[in-house]
């Protein structure tokens, strides 16, 4: 593939255009590897074969050759059937097989943390079932539900999306115009959605969670006064909602930000590959800036954190 940006091309076929590869190509050129890419839209396979990335068309699904076309009648994938633990099952698309392959790489430069976050992972789940299941399933032309409906809905994305298409009568018409527009439209309610999970629903988790942690710190205080536990306890360890492993300082007081113990400061703000370095410790995810609290993969790894830490207040 070209290391050239602007060499490289996108290909999508020509024609009526739906939500779904208009979606692909937005995703597409959010990454720094496709920004400045042209949109090339045709049916021509010799044109498309020159493309480094199709999408919608071809009938080829590859994701090694990077083509993303769903339309050919040996493909019936879903999230289920091609990522372990996902338990989706609608046909997906071709927005559905592009977020597949790129969405927490997506993701994660908008929220600017490494894809293994789990917080990627967390809202590249909330995303596929609140946004691209109901893209994949209109395209795919899955009901939602059996029976009559009581009402029709006529102003979802994917019919806003086909309405930018030219009426029958319609003779002078600039095709790639209004796929541009579409995209822009697509595109503008796709980052809408993404920065609503960042700017306001995780920030609300975290407070959700703050207080489900208060509530065992004020235990912890009342317990260790009760029992006259000497030495204080420095550490709290339990999962996240990811189901992964965090340390949590303690701090001096129930309403105090000193920590009775912080994490170490060379570990303080760093995170995966540049933390288990530095620590020597397997898994470990991130550790605070302010060395509050840290996160493992494992149990053992967050153990491993947590004895090495209690090693400060003896060295």
């Amino acid at each position: 593939m070209s290391g050239d940006t602007k060499s490289l091309k996108i290909g999508t076929h020509n024609g009526t255009f739906h939500c779904d590869e208009v979606l692909a190509c937005f995703m597409l050129k959010q990454l720094p590897q496709y920004k400045d890419s042209e949109i090339v839209r045709s049916r021509d396979q010799a044109i498309l074969d020159t493309c480094d990335i199709v999408v919608d068309v071809g009938g080829v699904y590859d994701p090694k050759k990077h083509r993303y076309d769903h339309h050919q009648r040996s493909f019936n994938e879903s999230m289920s059937s091609l990522c372990d633990g996902k338990a989706w099952v609608t046909k997906l698309s071709s927005a559905g097989l592009v977020y597949l392959h790129f969405g927490r790489r997506l993701l994660a430069q908008i929220f600017e943390l490494t894809a293994e976050d789990p917080i990627v992972e967390t809202v590249y789940d909330l995303m596929y079932e609140g946004f691209i299941e109901e893209i994949d399933g209109v395209d795919n032309g899955v009901n939602q539900y059996d029976g009559e409906p009581r009402y029709k809905v006529t102003t979802t994305l994917s019919s806003r999306v086909r309405n930018l298409n030219p009426a029958w009568n319609e003779t002078s018409f600039d095709e790639q115009g209004q796929f541009m527009k579409a995209m822009e439209m697509v595109g503008s309610v796709f980052l809408d959605r993404v920065l609503f999970y960042k700017n306001s629903w995780l920030p609300a988790r975290s407070l959700v969670e703050e207080a489900l942690n208060n509530r065992h710190k004020e235990h912890l205080f009342q317990l260790e006064k009760s029992l006259d536990v000497s030495p204080t306890i420095k550490y709290m360890l339990y999962t996240d909602t990811a189901g992964k492993w965090r340390i949590q300082c303690v701090p001096v007081r129930p309403d105090s930000f000193s920590n009775r113990l912080s994490l170490p400061s060379d570990w303080q703000g760093l995170r995966d590959d540049e933390l288990i370095k530095k620590s020597g410790i397997p898994g470990c995810i991130f550790v605070h800036a302010n060395g509050f609290i840290g996160g493992n993969q494992t149990y053992e790894g967050v153990l491993a954190m947590a004895k090495y830490s209690l090693k400060q207040q003896i060295t």
